[in-house]
C-alpha cells in the first residue's frame, strides 16, 4: 500500500458515518482536515481523528496542498457551488448524493469536472448495497429473463424525524423529496433496468406533517432528536418552522429502453425499508427486507397462483459497516479511482439522470399529474464520464 490519502471533509453532519469509513489510518486514507460552520462539530475534531486540522470555511482546505481529495457532505443546495469550487482547485471530489437539487445544478458540477479534468465522484452508495448488488447479479445472469417493469416501494417510517425536522422539509434547500430521498431509488432502478428515465409523472401530497407542532426559526432541534422517536406520527412535534415538501408520492417512469417503473414513498409508515420488485420475461424478484441476512426470492416457474414459497431464496450477503457495509465499500472504490482513475460502478451520469428524474417528478405532482420529459445530457459529457473521465 503506498501512503494514505489524505481527504478533506466538508461537513461533518448526518453523513459523519462516510467520513468515519474514510479515516483507516495505514489502510489507504485518513480524514486529515474538516471543514465545518458548527464550532461544536469543530471542537470535537481531532478527538475524533487524530491530528485533524478542523476549520469554519471549506476554502481553506481547497488552498492545502497536501490534500489529496475531498468529501462534500454538506446540505444538498450548497453542492453546486463547493463542488465546482473544490474540481477548480484541482481536488478529485466525492460528492454526496443527490448531486444536486436541479437538473441545471448537476449539469454545470459536470461541465466543470469536464473543463477542469479533475475526478468527479458522486456517493450513491446504494450501489455498493449487499441487496442491491445481488438483484442486479440475479437479473444480469438471466434468472427473470429481460427486465421489463420495476416497482419499489419505500416505507419511511423515521420519516417525520429524520426528514421535517430540519433543512430537508425545506424544499429551497431539497426540491422535495421525491428528489433528496428518492435519487438513490431512481438510481437503483436505472442501473436494475439498464435504461434511464424519458418521461415521468407523480402524484404527493403533504398529508400528515403540514399541521404538526413546528419550532420557531433558528431555534435549535430537541436534544436526542435522532435517537428518542415519538409515535404513531401524529404525535410528533419540534418540526421544522418550514415544512413544504411532500410526505407522500407516487411516481411513474418509462425509461429510454422501454422499461415501465414505478416508486412509492411514504414517512408515516410503521416500519422503514425498500421492497424491490423487478419483473422479467421469465420470471419475477422480490426483496423481503434489505439488510444482511435478508431475503431475495426469486420465481421463474408458472403459471399459478399465489404462493408464499419461491423457486430460489437468496441472502443479503453478510457485511459490516455502516449502510450494510456500503460506505466501507463506497470509499474503497473512491480512493483506488483518485488514484488510478478508470471506470467506477457509480456514475456522474447517472447521478445526473436520478436527479433530473426526480425533479421533474415533484414538478408534475405540483402541477396536478402533468407528464414531463426528461432532457438529455449532453453527448460529450455522457462519453467522457462513461469512459473513465479520459478525453484519450
Amino acid at each position: 500500500m503506498t501512503d494514505d490519502l489524505r481527504i478533506g471533509v466538508i461537513g461533518l453532519g448526518l453523513r459523519a458515518s462516510i467520513a468515519d469509513a474514510a479515516h483507516r489510518p495505514g489502510r489507504g486514507s485518513v480524514v486529515a482536515a474538516v471543514a465545518d460552520t458548527d464550532p461544536a462539530v469543530r471542537a470535537g475534531v481531532p478527538e475524533r481523528y487524530e491530528g485533524a486540522a478542523a476549520v469554519g470555511d471549506y476554502r481553506r482546505l481547497l488552498e492545502d496542498p497536501a490534500l489529496d481529495a475531498v468529501i462534500v457532505a454538506t446540505p444538498d443546495d450548497t453542492h453546486e457551488a463547493i463542488a465546482c469550487d473544490a474540481l477548480s482547485a484541482g481536488k478529485a471530489a466525492f460528492v454526496e448524493k443527490p448531486l444536486g437539487i436541479t437538473t441545471e445544478q448537476c449539469d454545470e458540477i459536470l461541465r466543470t469536472a469536464y473543463k477542469t479534468g479533475t475526478r468527479l465522484y458522486v456517493g450513491h452508495n446504494m450501489r455498493h448495497m449487499g441487496v442491491v448488488r445481488t438483484m442486479r447479479d440475479l437479473i444480469a445472469r438471466g434468472d427473470i429473463g429481460e427486465p421489463k417493469t420495476v416497482w419499489v416501494r419505500h416505507f419511511v417510517s423515521y420519516g417525520g424525524d429524520y426528514y421535517f425536522k430540519d433543512w430537508h422539509a425545506d424544499r429551497r434547500r431539497t426540491t422535495g423529496l421525491l428528489l433528496q430521498k428518492a435519487a438513490h431509488d431512481i438510481d437503483v432502478v436505472h442501473w436494475l433496468a439498464g435504461g434511464y428515465t424519458s418521461r415521468v409523472n407523480a402524484l404527493g401530497d403533504l398529508m400528515v406533517y403540514g399541521d404538526l407542532p413546528r419550532r420557531a426559526p433558528d431555534t435549535p432541534r430537541p436534544d436526542g432528536w435522532l435517537k428518542e422517536f415519538d409515535w404513531p406520527p401524529t404525535a410528533r412535534k419540534d418540526l421544522h418552522h418550514v415544512v413544504d415538501v411532500e410526505d407522500v408520492s407516487v411516481m411513474n417512469m418509462r425509461l429510454d429502453n422501454g422499461v415501465i417503473a414505478a416508486y412509492q414513498q411514504c414517512h408515516f409508515s410503521p416500519d422503514y425499508f425498500r421492497n424491490y420488485t423487478v419483473i422479467g420475461t421469465e420470471g419475477r424478484l422480490e426483496n423481503f427486507g434489505d439488510r444482511p441476512g435478508d431475503e431475495i426470492r426469486v420465481w421463474n416457474t408458472g403459471p399459478s397462483g399465489y404462493r408464499a414459497d419461491a423457486d430460489a431464496v437468496h441472502r443479503v450477503p453478510a457485511a459490516d459497516g455502516s449502510h450494510g457495509g456500503a460506505d466501507g465499500r463506497i470509499i474503497d472504490e473512491f480512493c483506488r479511482f483518485v488514484r488510478e482513475g478508470g471506470v467506477t460502478d457509480t456514475s456522474p451520469v447517472a447521478a445526473r439522470m436520478s436527479v433530473a428524474a426526480g425533479e421533474l417528478a415533484t414538478r408534475s405532482l405540483r402541477d396536478g399529474g402533468t407528464p414531463y420529459d426528461v432532457p438529455p445530457l449532453d453527448a460529450d459529457l455522457v462519453r467522457y464520464f462513461d469512459t473513465g473521465q479520459t478525453t484519450a
